[in-house]
């Protein structure tokens, strides 16, 4: 199996460190707001990965943080006078139905960042113990020149890089020994959550948390890291820093990046008004039309976004359905394989051969998904009223399990009838009467997972079919 390793910029073989195992890390959302479009992919793409490496027996150790305190946490607290632990505990579980509803596994472990403060000021001290850090009236500094390898990851050399960092301008930023240097531990503001620490209250900056929350249940090293290309630099470049410098040993064996999402063809951003979160899309469209469409293109490819590629996806995604609800409806005759059916299953056997060494090409889903397609087709020709069952069962089987791969449920949605649907909406109005929000809410997720949307209009509840 090859990846395409950020760190060396070419395709490296797998070795784990462990046989058998895999350790993962995957950056994860910062929760001020619902999940967009753009956090989506490599919760996608990744789990995608996971799942591959499960396939072929991997025991994979899959840890996924939130990042649950933040300035854009911290603001969203101040506008609606609550504590910024509401906020992020509210989008949490936000992110986690979205996560649901795209298929993405739950991580083997999924920590926040504000429950593993201890972890950051031990690693912290310890690398002001080795000389790799230092406190400036109650702010404490990476000394990025310390580190020897800066820039490894990203290829950028030292002496050209201006001060990139993700942190707000804090008290003590005047008294940085270098402009490079970046914020391992920020003073308390009037309004903010803090912790208490050696060098005053305050909190972590960004990038000492994925490094210690990496360590604490993955251990000082790792076979995978992984997350959205923006995060090369300064985020994943200064979680090495920090580690390697801390823990004297190479941090993550294997970096992997997905690429960016545009919207028709131009970068996602609110100021633009293309801006989508994954909520907003699934009142159009099945999720996993959503899911197929990410795998769809190469995950280091940048993807566009647009209806029309949407479209395609949910057409593509319904052939593959339809073929996979034909053969369980299908009814055939005979019991074991005919010797022409063990012949047509070479075919078969061949298409997954195709799959898995796409896959193992440095995951390459777009293939995988063409594999598939070409045994939809086979399917289509081979199987029929006059096969036998443990034909038909065969290839519905590798059907199946080369979707559930990629995430892709293949159990197609049960249609509801009109009055059915008419007497869910006027038990969610009944319930909404009664000031019942939760039965509510539930019903309209009842619907919208079946395939029904709902619109609350002046003139009364309207509804659609995705």
């Amino acid at each position: 199996m090859k990846i395409f390793n950020t760190l060396t910029r070419r395709k490296d073989e797998f070795v784990p460190i462990e046989e058998g195992k895999v350790r993962m890390y995957v950056c994860g959302p910062t929760v001020y707001n619902y999940i967009h479009i753009g956090n989506a992919r490599p919760m996608i793409v990744f789990d995608t990965v996971r799942r591959y490496f499960e396939y072929k027996g991997y025991d994979v150790n899959y840890v996924s943080n939130f990042t649950d305190v933040d300035d854009k946490i911290i603001k969203k607290a101040n506008e609606e006078g609550v504590d910024a632990s509401v906020i992020s505990e509210r989008f949490i579980k936000e992110a986690q139905k979205d996560m649901a509803d795209m298929n993405v596994k739950e991580a083997t472990h999924h920590p926040k960042a504000t429950e593993e403060i201890d972890g950051m000021i031990d690693m912290i001290q310890t690398l002001i113990n080795k000389g790799h850090a230092y406190a400036v009236d109650g702010t404490v500094y990476f000394k990025t020149r310390s580190f020897k390898d800066y820039g490894k990851l990203s290829k950028k050399n030292i002496d050209d890089l201006e001060a990139g960092h993700r942190e707000i301008k804090v008290n003590g930023e005047e008294g940085k020994e270098d402009p490079l240097d970046f914020v391992l531990w920020k003073p308390k503001k009037e309004g903010e959550p803090s912790w208490p620490s050696p060098w005053g209250d305050g909190r972590p900056g960004w990038h000492i948390e994925c490094s210690v929350m990496s360590k604490k249940y993955l251990g000082e090293q790792i076979d995978i890291h992984a997350g959205g290309e923006d995060l090369i630099f300064p985020h994943h470049e200064n979680e090495i820093a920090q580690s390697e410098a801390c823990n004297d040993k190479e941090f993550a064996h294997y970096w992997m990046h997905n690429g960016f999402l545009n919207i028709n063809n131009v970068k996602m951003s609110k100021s633009l008004g293309n801006f989508f979160t994954v909520r907003e899309i699934a009142e159009k469209y099945d999720l996993q039309v959503l899911r197929f469409f990410m795998l769809s293109a190469h995950y280091r490819s940048p993807l566009n976004f647009s209806a029309e590629l949407m479209e395609a996806s949910r057409n593509g995604l319904e052939r593959i359905l339809t073929a996979v609800d034909r053969l369980r409806t299908l009814n055939v005759q005979g019991e074991a394989c005919t010797e022409e059916e063990n012949e047509q299953m070479k075919v078969f056997d061949a298409l997954v051969a195709k799959y898995e060494a796409a896959m193992e090409d440095d995951f390459n889903t777009a293939d995988a998904i063409s594999a598939i397609f070409e045994m939809v087709k086979a399917a289509n020709i081979h199987v029929t009223k006059t096969s036998t069952a443990a034909f038909r069962d065969q290839i519905l089987s590798e059907i199946v399990r080369l979707c559930d791969v990629l995430g892709i449920k293949t159990e197609k949605k049960e249609e509801l009838l009109d009055d059915e649907i008419q007497a869910l909406i006027d038990e969610r109005q009944a319930a909404r009467k009664a000031k019942n929000f939760a039965r509510a809410d539930e019903i309209r997720d009842e619907l919208l997972a079946k395939g029904i949307i709902l619109k609350d209009t002046r003139e009364g509840v309207k509804w659609s079919r995705a």
